[in-house]
């Protein structure tokens, strides 16, 4: 298995995985929208995108990060905010491999860590995220605002 940076070739393999994901989180959205999205991330470099594929090529899941800065920490952070793996390769190293991959970008980029949110009910995750050490925030909530419909 190969992680590397996705680039524009890779579009319409992370579009495809990116609504597998958006359909696991129940969120379903058109191809094409999803498609401007990351075209647009690609594009802008706005995000670090990693995709995960097999020897034949074959696009296993991806990770998606977003640099931040760390208020607290006041030194530069990254947010994972996607990660998904094709339920074809589940429980087979992939989700660690992507994982372990974004870790590696974060600690080259000189970031003072990595945070993540996932959704409760989420349990292999969780189990991963704990078994790679990522500690359960019990001190901070999450709030959100929708600013549209």
């Amino acid at each position: 298995m190969l992680v590397s940076v996705a680039v524009t070739a890779d579009l319409q393999d992370l579009t495809r995985l990116f609504a597998g994901y958006l359909r696991f989180y129940e969120v379903p959205k058109a191809e094409a929208q999803i498609a401007v999205f990351l075209g647009e991330r690609l594009k802008r470099g706005d995000s670090q995108l990693l995709i995960a594929r097999d020897a034949q090529g074959l696009a296993l899941g991806f990770v998606q990060l977003y640099p931040f800065q760390s208020s607290l920490a006041l030194e530069p952070a990254w947010l994972l905010s996607d990660l998904y793996v094709h339920e074809s390769a589940r429980r087979m190293g992939v989700g660690e491999a992507l994982m372990n991959a974004a870790r590696a970008h974060a600690e080259a980029s000189g970031a003072c860590g990595l945070q993540l949110e996932t959704a409760k009910t989420n349990l292999a995750g969780q189990r991963l995220y704990e078994r790679l050490g990522y500690v359960r925030d019990e001190q901070f909530l999450t709030y959100w605002l929708a600013l549209q419909d």
